[in-house]
């Protein structure tokens, strides 16, 4: 075990702060209580001092780390040109990255920009019906199915899409159309589901905020099959999985499936927000003029962010890095689990990696967590019971080394202090 010491309390500025936040913000976050203040790669700092290996790279966004050189290059040079213009104009910056989209996807003709995951998939929600619509489908046949577990956005169409309760109550009513799906990965469950009332699927390859859920081999296929079989749209929202985070730029090159829409964001600026829909040739012209819009989407300055950024994680040593720190990731946590006893099952593709506890810590997650940052190392929970890493993808071996070896000090200090339930 490391003889690294916990980090101290918050000094007097910090605490200050986070006593702002709590007075100011409204509720519906709880940020762990420190002051991230800067960092560089796969480390960053608090406004104490202190440091932490970043496991988490703001939930899959930052993938190039923090303040990657090529990207804060392309951020000042375009700073100083310009900002914003709205898409009445024209700009080189988001054509250019609208065809580098195309290029890379190998299914798409259009690309639709936006500024977030959420507004990536309320696109995709309206272009899915207005395809339908414009084939004769009353509004009663245009459903959208979804599966447990999913996670598709905030904003009410989304977060109706996401088929877990828990995010819907308190906001209803919620839009009709939505179906769920009740078992992911599951043939017979879906094939049930699907008529000729149904629109679209949606699906993330590998299930993020419910638990780092992969499709099983196949599985996104019989998807493609039953879309086709009653003039459906598949919908695969990469918005967290994609760019490279599973191994590939696309993680539906994995399953060998030919989406018609794809959902982009998160790691899309790494760091800066901007989301995508990338619309294959089914359903290219369906969106017209008038049909939606965006009055940031496509910014300038944003789209020559996310160029550079795809660019750089297009390079064969990142898709080298994700692999062998994949293997890292799971050897480590493996030889944790074997001296713990603490998960039953590790689970993920690429740096998309998620270790469900066992029966006995069932709703410990945030609790590991939360001890894991005192011992500077910043990991993610993917609901109460699974424990969610998503590194930098060009961490580094040694970095990587140093975050397991604070996460295993704080597992030390987690099963010591740890009470079961009572019977």
């Amino acid at each position: 075990m490391s003889n690294e010491k916990s980090h101290p309390p918050l000094g007097p500025v910090s605490a200050a702060l986070v006593e702002k936040a709590r007075n100011f913000y409204t509720l519906n976050y709880k940020p762990r209580e420190m002051i991230l203040d800067r960092g560089r790669g796969a480390v960053i700092y608090d406004l104490d001092g202190n440091d932490y290996i970043d496991l988490g790279s703001g939930i899959a966004v930052a993938s190039l780390g923090h303040c990657h050189p090529r990207l804060v290059k392309i951020l000042n040079k375009q700073s100083k040109k310009l900002w914003h213009t709205s898409n009445v104009f024209y700009t080189e910056p988001p054509i250019r990255l609208a065809e580098k989209l195309v290029e890379l996807s190998g299914f798409a003709r259009r690309v639709y920009l936006c500024n977030s995951g959420t507004e990536a998939n309320e696109a995709a929600i309206k272009l899915v019906r207005k395809y339908a619509a414009d084939r004769g489908r009353d509004p009663s046949h245009r459903e959208i199915i979804s599966f447990a577990g999913s996670f598709h956005g905030r904003t009410l169409a989304a977060v109706t899409a996401t088929a877990q309760p828990k995010y819907h109550q308190g906001f209803e009513p919620l839009p009709p159309g939505f179906v769920y799906c009740g078992k992911f990965n599951d043939e017979a469950a879906i094939s049930a589901l699907v008529n000729d009332k149904t629109c679209a699927i949606f699906v993330e390859p590998v299930q993020g905020e419910g638990g780092v859920v992969p499709a099983k081999a196949g599985f996104l296929q019989h998807l493609r099959m039953l879309c086709d079989k009653v003039g459906a749209l598949l919908v695969v929202d990469e918005i967290q999985a994609g760019m490279a985070r599973t191994g590939t730029m696309f993680a539906h090159a994995q399953d060998e499936v030919a989406p018609d829409v794809v959902t982009l964001a998160k790691a899309l600026g790494c760091g800066l927000p901007i989301g995508a829909m990338l619309v294959g040739e089914k359903a290219a012209e369906t969106f017209q003029f008038g049909s939606h819009g965006s009055t940031f989407g496509g910014n300038p300055v944003m789209a020559a962010v996310a160029l550079e950024a795809i660019t750089i994680l297009s390079l064969p040593q990142i898709t080298k890095n994700v692999k062998e720190r994949h293997i890292q990731l799971f050897k480590s946590l493996g030889e944790i689990n074997a001296e713990f006893d603490l998960f039953s099952d590790l689970r993920g593709r690429g740096l998309m990696v998620g270790a469900e506890l066992k029966t006995a810590y069932k709703g410990q997650a945030n609790a590991i967590a939360d001890l894991a940052r005192k011992e500077g190392v910043l990991v993610l929970i993917a609901g109460p019971d699974v424990l969610r890493f998503l590194p930098p993808l060009n961490i580094t071996e040694r970095e990587l080394n140093k975050g397991l070896l604070r996460l295993r000090n704080a597992i030390v200090i987690f099963m010591q202090e740890f009470k079961p339930p009572a019977a």
